[in-house]
């Protein structure tokens, strides 16, 4: 997140009261620098979606410390920094080995672990609409608006069921957060036969597939789901 020129520069301060802005940026030198100025007990927990603090997560405000002149009038600087996944690799700009990132916003009401959450729930939201043009939204494939409507609607259903699959059926694996393009090499284009022997149809999937002990095991969990009331 640069501090001299605003990577939105026709963003326009919010007098009215009714439009809520929060952008996330990328930090530079002079902002990552003033990182290691905030006090420890400048630092927060940050919230999980459950909102209870988030382990080895902190978020804290440097909006009196950094130079945020290109910005409306009104705007906050919120910091998070985490402990990265094993494994993932760090930017130059991150601190102490810890992943850091930033955002502005012109909300001037609650905590700022609340502040975060809502603009992480955001990008989240973003990443659907990402799923979503990988399941089938970025084009209109047909010609006349009436089948488009439908194939919107298939879109929507498919990625509804996806997401609700993945909560559901691979929760505590890291499938969890697969996206569509992953999600179909690796499980759903699984080989499988349907059979059907004493009353009953079974699905066999592929012995070979280094994925199939998954999806048992995501079929295995949605069965054991009481049914809804």
């Amino acid at each position: 997140m640069s501090n001299s020129t605003s990577p939105y520069p026709a963003l326009s301060p919010d007098t009215t009261g009714t439009s809520i802005v929060s952008h996330a940026g990328t930090l530079n030198e002079t902002l990552a620098g003033l990182i290691n100025m905030i006090p420890k007990d400048g630092w927060t927990p940050a919230y999980n979606a459950d909102r209870m603090p988030r382990k080895g997560a902190w978020v804290a405000e440097l909006t009196h410390m950094a130079d945020l002149s290109c910005w409306p009038d009104g705007m906050w600087l919120i910091i998070r920094k985490e402990r990265p996944d094993p494994g993932a690799q760090l930017r130059f700009t991150d601190v102490d080995g810890l992943r850091i990132t930033a955002f502005v916003t012109n909300t001037k009401r609650g905590q700022l672990a609340d502040l975060e959450l809502r603009h992480r729930q955001r990008a989240r939201c973003e990443d659907r609409i990402r799923n979503s043009k990988d399941t089938g939204l970025t084009n209109l494939p047909l010609r006349y608006f009436g089948q488009n409507q439908i194939w919107l609607a298939i879109v929507g259903l498919a990625t509804e069921l996806t997401a609700w699959m993945q909560m559901l059926a691979l929760t505590g694996h890291e499938a969890r957060r697969w996206e569509p393009k992953r999600l179909r090499l690796r499980m759903f284009s699984i080989a499988a036969r349907i059979s059907r022997h004493a009353r009953r149809t079974w699905l066999r999937l592929s012995a070979h597939a280094p994925w199939s002990e998954l999806v048992a095991h995501g079929l295995a969990r949605l069965k054991d789901l009481p049914a809804p009331s």
